[in-house]
This record gives structure tokens, sequence and C-alpha cells, in this order.
């Protein structure tokens, strides 16, 4: 990715916080919130957020980090190569472009990493279109974490076959792991662990509104006990209505004149009524924090041309990136923590189209590409902005898949391997013991000669989603004793509960 000068500096910051007069935000609710903003940015003396990027569907971990010591490379590619279309990557093979886009030969050989930390006998790869991810792992700006996945405590392969231990309810349904991976419960739960952060840490914002951001619709993982989450369109505040003739003036019905009408009902109580009186209030907030927001944010053009939001498609097109555009608007908003009077904030984005069940070779090369492209932009963007060790991005997704192949997919699966990027990140490793790949037993399809794979070489989780969230939160600022009750399994894993991925 070529360099851009981003533009966004507190110079410019302070200059859109001059026009707080401008909006019209007169409510004691605006001027509170300017009041403790300018506070705020006086005394701050540290800002963190952590940013997580859901691939909804279940990514294919096998295909995104591999194994390619001989023997993992061996039952690697005798699992993977089926027909009627072998999903099995190649090494050490220069890309053939002639070949079907997204194809094993048109991809060419998977790329090298070096983790920090050896692993005897073992070495490692990406994908093949994860070119600035394998950079920025050499960079030692992000790094890997090994088979994750939901677990109630350590669980060994013999405990699982004989079930001898308690296990997370509902694997391998869509909805339900989503919902455990956000909200440590399936389908139902309305409160997850990354607004549950936010509420531990919320009292010191000058707001709480901006503290937990969704650019991705309603998210399970946002919602927190007392913090709401406040959600943005990719490109940034929904204005109620929509934009009228006059700065900050609603549109209502493609008119300014009932546009400024709600403002005046919802302005004030009329009567006694609870749905009333809530509807006024939900409609006030959202007018009220729109208004402040746009103010505050700097504009895109700050971070760089409409071409940087980009990627390369398989076409060898340019082809536009909704991640990197939801990233943009992330970076936009942490551009603005000090005039908002923010020190902590949490963001979720996401990226669908990962239940990769056939033609997987083209669709999940593509998803990897926007992927790799959107991380890279986002690296820049913060490092231009001055921020890298401030701002931790981390995946999630709602399983693995099946280490065995339908004849040009995958299944659902359990386990998965991750990645978090980041300046305060232990960058440049792999985080947790790789699994151990075998070979299918043709008579039940199961793995007997790895103590990691299950029927169909699905992963059995070494590491909880209980650790991965609570390493990354203990960075946040996150207390050892809140962060028990935010994880309820977290007390299962003893002395390893928290993973050593974040820089002391």
């Amino acid at each position: 990715m070529n360099h851009v000068d981003f533009q966004a500096d507190r110079r410019l910051f302070m200059r859109q916080s001059a026009a707080w007069a401008a909006t019209g935000c007169a409510a004691p609710l605006a001027m509170s919130l300017a009041a403790s903003s300018a506070v705020a940015a006086t005394t701050a003396t540290d800002y963190k957020a952590l940013v997580c990027i859901f691939l909804h569907g279940g990514n294919d971990a096998f295909n995104t980090v591999l194994a390619t010591d001989e023997p993992s490379w061996a039952a690697y590619t005798s699992t993977r190569n089926q027909q009627p279309e072998s999903i099995a990557l190649r090494k050490g093979v220069a890309p053939d472009r002639a070949q079907l886009p997204g194809s094993p030969a048109w991809l060419g050989g998977v790329l090298p990493i070096a983790p920090v930390t050896a692993q005897e006998g073992r070495s490692f790869a990406l994908h093949p279109m994860l070119g600035d991810a394998a950079a920025l792992f050499a960079n030692k700006r992000l790094a890997i974490v090994a088979n994750v996945g939901p677990l109630c405590g350590p669980l060994a392969k013999s405990d699982y076959v004989k079930g001898q231990k308690d296990r997370p309810r509902k694997l391998f349904s869509h909805n339900d792991q989503q919902s455990t991976w956000m909200a440590m419960a399936p389908e139902g739960a309305t409160v997850g662990w990354g607004g549950r952060l936010a509420d531990a840490i919320a009292s010191g914002n000058g707001s709480s509104m901006f503290t937990a951001i969704s650019l991705s619709g309603h998210a399970v993982w946002l919602s927190g006990d007392s913090v709401r989450q406040y959600q943005l369109a990719q490109t940034g505040p929904i204005r109620v209505g929509g934009a009228g003739a006059k700065t900050g003036q609603l549109r209502v019905y493609d008119s300014d004149v009932v546009g400024a009408a709600l403002e005046r009902v919802v302005s004030r109580t009329r009567n006694g009524h609870l749905l009333s009186a809530d509807l006024a209030d939900v409609t006030r907030r959202s007018i009220t924090y729109e208004r402040l927001l746009s103010v505050a944010l700097p504009g895109a053009e700050a971070f760089g041309a409409p071409s940087m939001l980009n990627y390369r498609n398989l076409a060898g097109g340019a082809q536009f990136n909704p991640l990197a555009q939801q990233l943009q608007t992330v970076a936009r908003t942490i551009a603005a923590q000090q005039v908002l009077g923010l020190k902590r904030q949490v963001f979720f984005v996401s990226l669908g189209g990962f239940d990769t069940h056939n033609t997987q070779n083209k669709s999940h090369a593509d998803l990897l590409a926007r992927l790799n492209h959107a991380l890279s932009y986002f690296d820049q963007a913060l490092g231009q902005m001055g921020m890298h060790n401030q701002v931790t991005t981390f995946t999630a997704s709602d399983f693995g898949r099946s280490f065995t192949s339908n004849g040009d997919g995958t299944d659902h699966g359990w386990g998965a391997h991750h990645i978090v990027m980041g300046g305060a990140v232990k960058g440049g490793d792999i985080i947790g013991d790789f699994p151990v790949l075998g070979r299918k037993n043709m008579a039940n399809n199961d793995f007997d000669s790895s103590p990691d794979q299950l029927t169909n070489g699905v992963l059995l989780p070494r590491l909880s989603v209980d650790q991965y969230g609570a390493s990354l939160g203990r960075w946040f600022g996150v207390g050892d004793n809140d962060l028990t009750g935010i994880f309820p399994n977290l007390v299962n894993f003893g002395s390893g509960r928290f993973l050593p991925l974040m820089k002391a």
C-alpha cells in the first residue's frame, strides 16, 4: 500500500471543536459533554481502543494459517486434495495466472512466516492473499493466536469423546456460536463481553455514549449492563430523517419544516405516558449525539484518497472494500477522542461470506484479500495518527471449519486461529501450541493420530474465548477481579488464564 499523507491532527480537531455553537446543540446534555470533553482533553494521560473484526460465517483457519513442516503438510495435502476441486494450497511455487482465479495453482505458494518463539519441528505460513499481514507479522505488529474457541475449561480429546467434562452448548450452529463468541452463551444472550469491558471503564470517559461503537448494526458483543452501543453507518453518524437545507437541521418526509417540528416535540414532555416519553428521549438523544459526533469527526478526506479503500480483486481490478471503509470510520472516531473526552473505546466491524461450504477457493481467497487490505489500510492510518500502540485490533468468527473437504468447500468446525494487530501486541509470534494435524481414519472420518482433531478433522480448541478476551481486557485496563466476572469460565484455566499476547 502506498504511503498517504493523512492529515488527521490535533489542529484539525480543535478547529472542528470550535464549531460546537454552530450545531444548535444548546441543550444541557450538549453543554455538559462539551465541558467534560475539554477537561478530559487536558488531563487524559492515555487512550486505548479495542477493535473487533468479526468474520461472519466461520473462517477456514486451516487455509489461513498453515503448518508447513513435512508431517503436517503431508496430512494437510492428503486430506484437502479432494475431487472435484482441490482446496489444498501449495508451497514453493510461483502463481500461475493462466489457471482459474483463486485456485491453488493461480494463487501460488503459501507465504512463510518465522515466529519469534520456535515450536520444535514446526514451520508455518499464511495464505497467499495475506501478503500485507505477513509483512506486519515480520515487523512484529501482528500475532497469530492458535486454536481458539469456546470452552468451559481445559478439555482433552479423551474427555470430549467420553463426555466426561462440560462442553459449550449448541456447537457448530452459526447463530449460537456467534453469540457464544460474543456473549459467552448461545443465541438469546443480551450482554456481550465487549460491552461489559466498556461498562468497567466507562467512568473514565467524558460521556459513555461514544464508548462502544458498532459499524455493523446491533452487535450483542457491544451490549453492556449500563453502556449503550452507538451505531454508525460505514461512512459515519446516522442522522434521523436526513440532512436539511441548513447545517445540522433535520429533514423529515423531505421537509425541513417537519424536521423542525419533530425537534420541538421531542425537546419537551407533552404528557406522562411512559412509552411516549421514552420514545421522545431516544429520538432526542439520537439527534443530539449525531450532531456532536458529526462536528467532532475529521472528514474522510483526511484519511487518504477514495482509491485507498479499494483492494485488488481476483480479476486484477480495483474494487471497493467495505471493511476498509468501516475501519476508516473507526480511525476517524479515534481521531476525535480528545474532543469527545474519551480514554477508552471498543469498536465492532464485520466482514461476511465465510460460510464456505462450496466454491471455497475463489470466495475464500477474495475474502482474505479484503481482510488483508483492510488490516494494512488501518495499520497505516493508525501509524500516521501515531496510535499504533494505543489500538489493538483482533479477529473473531463463528467457528473454524472442518479439515476434510466436501468436494469444493468445508463444513462447520470449532477451534480456529485468529489475528491480533497493534503496536502493543507481542507481534511476530504464534501464541499457543499449534495443533497437530493427523490423517483421516477412513472408517469413521476420525483423526485418531491427532490429539487436537475430532471427526472431520475439526479442531478441539486448546485456548478459550475467555482467555483470549481476558488477555485483551487486561491490556485495556480492566482489573483482574472484573475480568473474572466478565469471563465466567476464566477461573477454570488456573495460572494459564492470561495469554502472553500483549507487551507489559
